[in-house]
């Protein structure tokens, strides 16, 4: 029988401080599964809501959008799961407090839930909701969500970019290392990124062709690639970083009537020029637009996908003391401490 009450890290009002708290389980509604989480991974966005209450509506609040765990209850009409079921599931909660990943218990919608493999963890497969879903968003949705790309959900759609360049800037970031393996698995090649010169070796394990150094000027950037391809048919990038001289330099490499994704807001400061579209990306499922795309993603595509290695796990730090761990997790995250891997709490570990 499942207890009634849950621990959970929730903050009381915009900017304060986080601490644990005794609160309610919830009761999963109709199309819903309860998931005991196992896994809570932290994205930057945690940090930032936060710090200014960014995707927050209400308080007292629970943050966190990245969940790992087994299937504990169901909602009526939910076909695909079990009561009593031990499943392991993943995917991204949204906005609501009853679907928040930094607590024991989360009720989340059925129909984006996907099946973690055997040969993943629960704690790799709590790192990617979010990144993927940016990522997927990024490369699939349709201008302006997304570049456009048909998404590989078929054989027809996969590999069918050989011989197209796709320039990923922030290679090594957690989005970044998606879209260069969704680029591969659509056949993009070459793939040029960007990163610190000590990722280069895992970033080409993952598919990336070439990896230039992340503080290249675009000006040199655009020699290097042009002396691999050319350079005025660089038609797509995907900015992970989307820091405004991140911004600039994709602008400057993509050839005139290229497509470029960012992940934040676009700077005040770039001008994008006429004939050059820039989309910028919100990688959510409580985006409506969204909400197709990425309901095929988990339901149907994405553990089969994992399984096969289309998808590699992300490298992962585990924090300790269950969501007591996340406080100061979401301040590295915050102090821009972390490079290259996820940062991971196990709510269940909570006293």
């Amino acid at each position: 029988m499942s207890p009634s009450t849950q621990r959970a890290l929730m903050q009381a009002e915009k900017s304060g401080p986080l601490s644990i708290q005794t609160t309610e389980i919830y009761k999963p509604l109709a199309s819903e599964i309860l998931i005991r989480i196992q896994a809570s991974a932290l994205n930057p966005v945690d940090a930032a809501s936060q710090r200014s209450g960014v995707f927050i509506d209400t308080y007292p609040a629970v943050l966190g959008l990245d969940i790992a765990g087994d299937v504990e209850d169901i909602g009526e009409g939910v076909t695909d799961f079990k009561k009593g079921e031990r499943v392991q599931v993943f995917t991204q909660g949204t906005f609501e407090i009853r679907s928040r990943a930094f607590q024991q218990f989360a009720a989340v919608k059925a129909s984006t839930v996907a099946r973690i493999p055997d040969s993943w963890s629960y704690d790799q497969a709590s790192a990617l909701p979010v990144v993927v879903t940016c990522a997927y968003v990024g490369l699939y949705n349709q201008v302006p969500d997304g570049l456009g790309i048909p998404p590989p959900v078929t054989e027809a759609s996969q590999g069918i970019f050989n011989g197209t360049a796709i320039v990923v800037l922030g290679g090594a970031t957690s989005v970044g290392q998606i879209v260069i393996q969704f680029a591969k698995f659509s056949g993009f090649s070459p793939i040029f990124t960007t990163a610190s010169s000590k990722h280069a070796a895992y970033l080409q394990n993952l598919g990336a062709t070439h990896v230039f150094d992340r503080n290249i000027s675009s000006s040199e950037l655009s020699s290097k690639i042009d002396q691999l391809y050319d350079a005025r048919q660089v038609s797509l990038v995907y900015d992970a970083v989307s820091s405004a001289s991140t911004q600039q330099t994709g602008l400057d490499v993509l050839s005139p009537g290229g497509k470029m994704a960012i992940v934040l807001p676009l700077s005040e400061d770039v001008k994008v020029p006429d004939g050059k579209v820039v989309s910028s990306i919100l990688g959510l499922m409580t985006v409506p637009q969204h909400r197709e795309l990425l309901e095929t993603l988990y339901h149907d595509k994405l553990s089969g996908w994992l399984e096969s290695g289309v998808i590699k796990p992300n490298n992962i730090e585990v924090l300790p003391n269950g969501l007591e761990g996340i406080v100061e997790g979401l301040s590295r995250l915050e102090a821009k401490q972390i490079s290259a891997s996820k940062l991971v709490a196990h709510p269940q570990e909570t006293i």
